[in-house]
């Protein structure tokens, strides 16, 4: 099935059921292995694994632009019957089309899937390429008769590039910790306020304190026998979070095959036991914290793992920030700043697509505001947030908040 493009004139765009149905290097070529969640090697993973397809509710129909026979650029898109995994939430507007007598589901989400992480959705080098895929995400739509489609965590070009398209666009935010040219965390804890130096150092001493070892591993420091602990993590962080998990244990086994080069995963172990873990992925220039999990509950070990861990690494592998998942304001107080995220929104019916332009305008001036009054309370002593006045924000128990399990 194609879809012509107005521009370029040549462009042909084509559906893919499955991430097989394209060689992995015209994939990543086109900018799509430049971040790690969007590469073929990981949403195949998914795929291979059962983590998508099937009855998931997550249903491949991936874009693929060619011309002159050449691939130029990407899409992972999905039809979705449910809005699980999507961390930017639209549960409120399904409720109210349906109420109104429209059918929500499916609908086209085009996004990484059970991944928060800001990064390209219209993969490609040329601009007019990503506008003859927006193109056609709007004629799959129209032709299969759906709701709308959702472009969540895409880049600021992209979203400039939606509104102008009449997209509308949304304003979320997440907390980011950003590397100043730091050498080290001492350095990092230098910029902080006098009471937060005191308030992390005694949090860092008290979690290491759980009498074990942390180690980081990366590449073939990974084994095997790391993943059946970190699952065991992972199953009991996703049962309390969503009722079950989202990724299946074959998921971690694609990992340890493809993957191992591009993850950080920062264990606590005692007595040569894991008792928990955080999984971090590596991009060229960040580090993506994503699951936390444990077997044994130790005074903020969780912050321990996920956050000063994290930023440890990312000092000590010139990374310029570490993106912790999605939100979760107790990272305010370990120095993690509020960043804004953005995603793009297309619906067919023009009374709701008005009504829902409304309501985004005034969510996003009270979003901004949100993050005007957090970085009042960022605790850097001097530095890119400015401002000084100390945090409120004690430290807080070990136990990951509901939103906090990615890490």
């Amino acid at each position: 099935m194609t879809f012509p493009a107005s521009q370029p004139p040549a462009l042909t765009v084509w559906v893919l059921s499955a991430l097989s149905g394209i060689d992995a290097s015209e994939w990543d070529a086109t900018g799509a292995g430049d971040n790690p969640f969007t590469t073929h090697r990981f949403l195949s993973a998914l795929e291979r694994s059962g983590s998508v397809g099937g009855r998931s509710g997550w249903t491949p129909a991936h874009l693929v632009a060619r011309l002159d026979e050449a691939v130029v650029g990407v899409a992972p898109m999905y039809a979705k019957t449910h809005s699980q995994g999507e961390y930017i939430f639209d549960h409120a507007w399904a409720d109210a089309y349906q109420r109104a007598g429209g059918e929500y589901y499916p609908k086209l989400q085009i996004a990484v899937p059970f991944t928060p992480a800001t990064g390209p959705r219209l993969i490609a080098a040329d601009p007019a390429v990503q506008a003859g895929l927006l193109q056609a995400i709007q004629s799959v739509a129209n032709q299969a008769g759906l709701s709308g489609a959702h472009i969540t965590f895409c880049t600021a070009q992209e979203r400039a590039l939606g509104e102008a398209a009449g997209w509308l666009a949304r304003t979320t935010q997440q907390f980011h910790w950003m590397n100043d040219g730091y050498r080290d965390y001492d350095d990092f804890l230098g910029r902080l306020s006098s009471r937060k130096r005191k308030d992390l150092r005694k949090e860092r001493a008290q979690a290491q304190a759980f009498g074990g070892a942390i180690r980081a591993l990366t590449g073939d420091q990974i084994e095997a026998a790391h993943w059946d602990a970190f699952w065991t993590f992972y199953q009991d962080t996703g049962a309390r979070k969503w009722g079950h998990p989202y990724l299946t244990r074959a998921f971690f086994d694609e990992m340890q095959a493809t993957m191992r080069d591009d993850i950080v995963l920062i264990l606590a172990e005692r007595e040569g036991r894991p008792i928990a873990g955080a999984l971090n992925f590596i991009g060229p220039d960040c580090l993506y914290g994503r699951y936390w999990g444990c077997i044994e509950e130790h005074p903020f070990l969780h912050f321990e793992l996920c956050y000063h861990q994290a930023i440890d690494w990312a000092i000590a592998h010139g990374l310029s920030r570490v993106e912790a998942g999605a939100q979760g304001g107790h990272k305010l107080a370990r120095g993690y700043v509020p960043v804004p995220t953005h995603s793009l929104h297309w619906v067919a019916d023009r009374r709701f697509r008005a009504a829902l332009a409304d309501y985004l305008t005034d969510e996003g001036e009270m979003m901004q505001g949100e993050m005007d009054e957090l970085a009042g309370h960022a605790p850097f002593r001097r530095g890119p947030i400015g401002g000084g006045a100390d945090s409120e924000h004690g430290p807080a128990d070990c136990r990951p908040s509901r939103e906090t399990s990615e890490g």
